[in-house]
């Protein structure tokens, strides 16, 4: 088996089909969690997200079926530093999504209901019972959906475990080796890899891709459309400070996500827009790091402060911008591409929270272990759902 890509999904799904006894080469462009994998803020965020409720009821309602992977990525989470045998710096203590105004409110408890009835085990708390649980929250805060389930965990950590774990299982890791070619042979696949301008052709069984932001430049090779599109964003981090926010804080009316890392800073984001960089031909170019946009910074920091009120008095140490990847429809993508049987693609949102469930399963899905099991796990995030993009492919 080939994985590409040597971020959180790729390195995970490695090591599940190595310790299962595949045999398996990871192809990594850069260095191993280089890309968002690395620079997210480490969310563990199993209500639905804002950004699935900011454009209407419809993709609110379809976006509410994502909480059956939810489900399963609390067990997975639950159970990684044990099998890992490292410390991630997994904390859940609890998440709360906060609303202030009345159509915030409104709106929060059309979410809630929609998780309590896939199962999710979110309470709306009023506003006093919420300052009661956490009470650095402002007095404006009206109304939260609490989830005990939610947290956060050391992205700096969690890829790293991953990657030293599929190689203890027999994985190999090739570092600045770039897929340039993906071709049909004999039921499987070449993979030809370019590393220090020398080229090889690898031949497999199964290839996955997961190279987030640059899945699509991959699939490509193999003549596939993935409807992968890059998105920037802006994070920031304040100095560490004593103990303040054992939960993870969002919004349901304003892009905000908070929560205190294991060495005391606040980490503060929640989908604030960084500007994509042209490459040398004119398109977006993933690998380039994003421009910051300083109104995202300061709004940010203007709803941090509002949430919680003790934010005002820290100094920021610092603000980054990073790249990942979203579908049209702002579900992950991952499964096997029907039009391209033995070819699997992992990419899309989520990929830090819900990145161990994706890799387990699509894990099973290229070692046929438990497929149809997995296979209806993933059927809402299934390539199958953009396959017409590829009829025109030959």
């Amino acid at each position: 088996m080939i994985v590409i890509g040597a971020g959180l999904v790729g390195s995970a799904a490695a090591w599940h089909c190595a310790r299962a006894g595949a045999s398996v080469l990871i192809a990594e462009a850069g260095h191993p969690n280089i890309g968002a994998s690395g620079q997210n803020a480490g969310s563990l965020h199993f209500q639905i997200e804002r950004r699935f409720l900011e454009n209407g009821e419809r993709l609110a309602e379809e976006a509410a079926r994502i909480t059956a992977i939810s489900r399963i990525a609390i067990a997975d989470w639950a159970g990684l530093e044990t099998a890992l045998g490292e410390d991630l710096h997994v904390r859940r203590d609890g998440g709360l999504m906060v609303a202030e105004t009345a159509a915030e409110v409104a709106l929060l408890e059309r979410k809630v209901a929609r998780e309590q009835a896939a199962g999710l085990g979110t309470r709306l708390l009023d506003g006093d019972e919420a300052r009661r649980i956490a009470p650095y929250l402002a007095e404006g805060i009206a109304a939260a959906g609490f989830l005990a389930d939610e947290g956060h965990a050391d992205p700096r950590a969690v890829t790293p475990a991953f990657v030293r774990a599929a190689e203890r299982a027999g994985a190999t890791l090739r570092t600045e080796t770039e897929a340039v070619a993906i071709a049909r042979q004999g039921g499987g696949f070449a993979v030809t890899l370019r590393h220090t301008g020398r080229e090889e052709t690898i031949r497999a069984a199964r290839l996955l891709i997961a190279a987030g932001a640059w899945s699509p430049q991959v699939a490509m090779l193999a003549n596939l459309h993935l409807p992968l599109f890059p998105v920037a964003l802006t994070m920031n981090a304040t100095e560490r400070v004593a103990p303040l926010l054992p939960h993870l804080v969002q919004h349901v009316g304003r892009r905000l996500s908070m929560k205190q890392t294991h060495a005391g800073n606040i980490l503060i984001g929640g989908g604030w827009p960084s500007r994509l960089r042209r490459g040398t031909g004119g398109a977006f170019d993933p690998a380039l790091r994003p421009e910051p946009i300083e109104t995202s910074r300061t709004e940010n920091l203007r709803a941090a402060a509002a949430t919680v009120p003790a934010v005002a008095d820290m100094n920021l140490l610092r603000s980054w911008t990073g790249v990942t990847a979203i579908t049209a429809d702002q579900l992950p993508l991952v499964g096997e591409v029907p039009r391209m049987p033995g070819l699997f693609v992992a990419a899309g949102g989520s990929a830090f929270t819900l990145g161990p469930t994706f890799a387990r399963l699509v894990a099973r899905q290229m070692l046929e272990q438990d497929r149809a099991e997995a296979d209806e796990a993933l059927a809402m995030l299934s390539p199958a759902r953009f396959e017409h993009l590829n009829g025109f492919m030959g």
